[in-house]
């Protein structure tokens, strides 16, 4: 992780939030950036590895415990460099799963989804 991830990382786990680390240099192309996503956060084994999968995951997160969870992309660059689509269309299923569970989301259970990239 870079410095700049762990120091994300430091400040959520210092408001009680749970941060959630990807190696964004291993994240080269779609597959293993939802393999990366789907690591970091502890994805069940039903997750169908597709961006409608990924986000129905994000937007549950029901098998981790209930509070804040902080999703740190770091070097999420190496895939908008590699694979500028790719890029746009995770990074938009992140931001809209963000929104839905984000502190004024439409969400009525007590998880809340935060995604940083730190670079």
């Amino acid at each position: 992780m870079s410095t700049a991830g762990k120091g994300e990382a430091k400040k959520a786990f210092a408001r009680g939030a749970h941060p959630h680390p990807i190696d964004g240099g291993k994240a080269t192309d779609k597959a293993s950036a939802l393999d990366a996503i789907a690591e970091a956060l502890s994805f069940p084994d039903y997750f169908g590895k597709t961006l409608d999968a990924l986000y129905d995951c994000l937007t549950d997160l029901s098998w981790l415990p209930p509070g804040e969870h902080v999703l740190i992309w770091s070097d999420s660059s190496v895939l908008k460099a590699r694979d500028p689509k790719a890029y746009l269309a995770v990074r938009s299923v992140l931001s809209d799963a963000q929104r839905a569970l984000g502190p004024a989301g439409d969400r009525s259970d007590s998880r809340r989804l935060t995604v940083v990239l730190p670079d």
